[in-house]
């Protein structure tokens, strides 16, 4: 429940109806806080009586070496031939390279034929940093913002990424409907940020939901 409900509201008064008149039944909540100027201690006196766990994200980075990487424009978005890429190609690159999916394989191969797209660049290095928790939209405002600054000074890199993948508890919902995850739930969105400060918000939805604004 937002502590910043009116007490006086119909809305309050409405859930505080529901749970207590209702039958009773046990959840288990997963809760965020955002501060806001409360106290830490007037949140943790609100939970006193009931069971509660602290969770931390949970944070891993890795570093991908000799990664074969699409070339790619920022006004180029349906991509250009033999000049650059196109932002579906990248997707589906990127959905790759999440999965540690091998990026060179042969039209032969009986797992994957998967190649990375074309044209491409062979990347010496890159990073690749996972997030992974309940992630509040402040959070992610905050790691686009350093990602943007990440190119105020000179760098090799052409492009940066942050994908937010949302999970069935939890999930990225467009609109503030309801999310179909039982249907589909194919929810996420993609930013790029290019070197010039332009960028790419890619978002994707489940078949069964409405599409994104």
């Amino acid at each position: 429940m937002d502590l910043s409900f009116n007490l006086d509201s119909k809305k309050y008064k409405r859930i505080s109806w529901s749970f207590k008149e209702k039958k009773p039944l046990k959840f288990n909540f997963l809760l965020a806080w955002h501060p806001t100027g409360m106290e830490e201690s007037t949140m943790m006196s609100y939970f006193s009586n009931y069971g509660i766990q602290e969770h931390q994200p949970k944070i891993a980075v890795s570093m991908v070496t000799d990664l074969q990487c699409p070339v790619l424009q920022s006004s180029e978005l349906r991509g250009k031939l033999e000049v650059a890429c196109s932002a579906r190609e990248l997707f589906d690159w990127l959905g790759a390279v999440f999965s540690n999916a091998d990026l060179n394989n042969e039209p032969s191969n009986f797992i994957s034929t998967y190649c990375c797209p074309q044209p491409s660049t062979l990347m010496a290095k890159a990073s690749l940093c996972t997030i992974t928790g309940f992630i509040l939209p402040e959070k992610i405002c905050l790691l686009l913002e350093q990602l943007c600054h990440y190119f105020n000074e000179p760098k090799l890199a052409p492009w940066v990424t942050l994908t937010v993948q949302g999970f069935a508890d939890s999930p990225v919902s467009w609109r503030e409907n309801e999310h179909g995850f039982q249907k589909g739930g194919e929810h996420l969105y993609n930013f790029v940020i290019f070197n010039n400060q332009d960028y790419w918000l890619q978002m994707a939805v489940g078949a069964n939901d409405d599409c994104p604004p």
